[in-house]
């Protein structure tokens, strides 16, 4: 092995000391070739093991980008034997020193052949298949360094997340039994409870992220100069959501109402921050996205206990019109879910060519009874009162007038055959 005398002039000179803060968190860096790491160095008294490593990976960048071939590294060792340099292309790469000996136990000379040997197989070009491999390896030995140096903060942080998501859901549950005992209202209930589930999982999650050690200014700044993207590719999503706490907070209809939402009418089933749910009254269930349910025309058919129904009836023009009020205004007042205030009124609406229509409006206690239940029974105790005290409600009459010649009684032209439909119109057209 060639000796060194004058040698230890070509050692580069120490840079700047580094900060103590440097020099207790780093003792070992990887010297890199073509980005994988190939050895590790320590610090040395005057220079840290980051600063060294810099210096010798821009050395080794710095032959790999010349166009002449690169020879083997040489290992040239002081008279003493207490230092060594590695050479490539008569370039000095990197120094030797006893410190570096005493840090993994072995002689200078050993250490340096070892290194020389190990950057030797490093600078080879190798195939692609080999580089890949290597690359792989690289990578997957970086992440096995970084997990197992950040395990401390990788557990914190879950700790911290097992420990955000019971409080969630402790307070979440706090706060909608304090909000039943208060409000009295199952929407803003589900509101104030949502609200603060979230409330506590940001919170957690601003925790957890510090633990991990992150930078909460960088944080910060990618998502200003991403909040415009993520604005448009969410802008729906979004949009739901704070639909979702207006509706909650406005309160327009609350859960168990009936509503008409556009073209959809039915019970209000739950109210999400994303969506609605109504049952229709054919048994179907809807999901409106609460964006359409704000941007829509809403009838909120019970937000008042009572509603106004109306039914129409024809009596014959014969009959006592005040008597036929009165007999419908006591059917009415008999049954169940009919309010006595405001009273039943019966109002004349029509004098149709056939009967009389009467228009009788009433007053529905929607939370006592269906609506179109009651209305079904004012019908049908109308009907049945009417005709009791004999007062008739005829169907519509129509009358039919021949403009041929006149024939005489029984004569039938011999063209003409009566039909069915002409038989059923005699009938009730006697007059004819």
């Amino acid at each position: 092995m060639p000796q060194m005398g004058a040698a230890l002039d070509v050692t580069p000179s120490p840079s700047p000391s580094p900060s103590p803060a440097t020099q207790q968190e780093v003792f070992f860096a990887d010297v890199l070739v073509r980005g994988q790491p190939v050895l590790q160095v320590g610090s040395l008294e005057d220079l840290s093991a980051t600063e060294r490593v810099q210096q010798i990976n821009r050395r080794i960048a710095g032959l790999l980008q010349q166009p002449q071939p690169l020879n083997s590294v040489q290992v040239f060792l002081a008279e003493n034997g207490n230092l060594a340099t590695l050479r490539l292309n008569n370039r000095v790469i990197m120094t030797v020193t006893q410190q570096d000996a005493l840090d993994f136990d072995t002689t200078v000379e050993a250490l340096a052949d070892e290194w020389a040997a190990k950057l030797d197989d490093a600078l080879e070009q190798p195939s692609l298949a080999v580089e890949v491999a290597q690359r792989l390896e690289g990578t997957l030995e970086q992440f096995r360094r970084g997990t197992v140096t950040n395990i401390p903060s990788i557990l914190g942080a879950l700790l911290v997340i097992l420990l955000t998501w019971l409080a969630a859901i402790a307070i979440s549950r706090g706060v909608y039994i304090w909000a039943v005992k208060t409000e009295g209202d199952r929407s803003t209930e589900i509101l104030v409870s949502r609200l603060s589930y979230a409330a506590v999982w940001v919170l957690g999650a601003i925790v957890a992220l510090g633990v991990l050690g992150l930078n909460f200014t960088a944080l910060l700044g990618t998502l200003g100069l991403t909040s415009v993207a993520i604005g448009f590719g969410l802008k729906d999503i979004v949009s739901n959501y704070i639909s979702g706490v207006i509706l909650l907070a406005a309160r327009p209809f609350r859960i168990g109402d009936e509503v008409v939402i556009d073209q959809y009418e039915g019970r209000v089933m739950q109210i999400q921050l994303r969506a609605t749910t109504m049952q229709t009254y054919d048994g179907r269930r809807v999901y409106i996205p609460n964006q359409e349910v704000f941007q829509s025309s809403i009838t909120n058919n019970t937000a008042s206990p009572v509603r106004r129904s109306s039914v129409m009836v024809g009596i014959d023009y014969d009959a006592d019109v005040e008597q036929a009020k009165t007999e419908i205004q006591d059917a009415i007042a008999q049954i169940d879910g009919i309010e006595a205030d405001p009273a039943p009124v019966v109002l004349v609406n029509e004098l149709a060519a056939s009967a009389v229509n009467l228009q009788i409006m009433f007053w529905v206690n929607s939370r006592r009874k269906s609506f179109l239940q009651a209305t079904s029974d004012v019908r049908r105790a109308i009907k049945e009162r009417l005709e009791a005290v004999g007062i008739e409600m005829p169907t519509d009459i129509y009358t039919l007038t021949f403009r041929d010649r006149p024939l005489q009684d029984g004569q039938v032209p011999k063209t003409w055959q009566p039909s069915e439909t002409d038989a059923i119109a005699k009938h009730q057209t006697p007059d004819v």
